[in-house]
């Protein structure tokens, strides 16, 4: 079962307290858990990063998570109808406004982006619906949704662009079991995640 998000920091502590801040504690079950990192990020853009809700006060709480530490970041992301930020060591996130498809929250953690080519998705979707135990929800062009149950308020989206793999991903999908192997393995899109007993 999918149950957490691992994440490299040079600053563990600051990292865990801007995202319990900018979660605001709602990371719909996921544990966030933050590893030291020994080497600052050098990809562009990251092939997994976090989506929150803005809530109908987005404009708001953009300027809150920039107060937090946050810095506004371009990806090539062009004119869209999201903010894109970046935590306090360069990771970016999204900031969605209402109305955006599939949110079912107004604040906190609603979606974990996985990249993912179109030839790729047919064996993520199947490889992480089996791993994470959440269920397709919506498939379209752009991608597939994943959730837990239909009510959940995070999901997992996969779908373009996807970046090109550059170094070992900095954010990691964890997957807990109740017997089994443990530690890190690859998915079908050679992404690293975690693997928990």
């Amino acid at each position: 079962m999918l149950t957490g998000i691992v994440i490299d920091a040079l600053d563990v502590a600051r990292m865990n307290r801007f995202w319990l801040a900018a979660t605001r504690g709602r990371t719909g079950g996921l544990r966030l858990r933050f590893v030291p990192a020994a080497q600052p990020r050098t990809a562009r853009k990251n092939r997994l990063h976090l989506d929150l809700a803005g809530g109908p006060d987005w404009e708001d709480e953009v300027a809150r998570l920039l107060a937090l530490g946050a810095t506004r970041a371009d990806i090539g992301q062009g004119d869209v109808a999201w903010d894109v930020l970046a935590d306090p060591e360069g990771n970016e996130f999204c900031v969605l406004r209402p109305g955006h498809p599939g949110v079912l929250a107004e604040s906190g953690l609603v979606a974990i982006c996985l990249d993912v080519t179109e030839q790729d998705r047919p064996a993520q979707s199947a490889f992480w619906q089996s791993q994470a135990d959440w269920h397709a929800v919506e498939s379209h062009d752009w991608g597939v949704q994943l959730r837990r149950t239909p009510a959940s308020t995070v999901s997992l989206v996969m779908g373009p662009p996807a970046a090109p793999k550059e170094a070992r991903n900095r954010l990691r999908l964890e997957v807990t079991r109740p017997s089994g192997e443990a530690g890190e393995f690859l998915d079908p899109g050679g992404n690293e995640f975690h693997v928990t007993r």
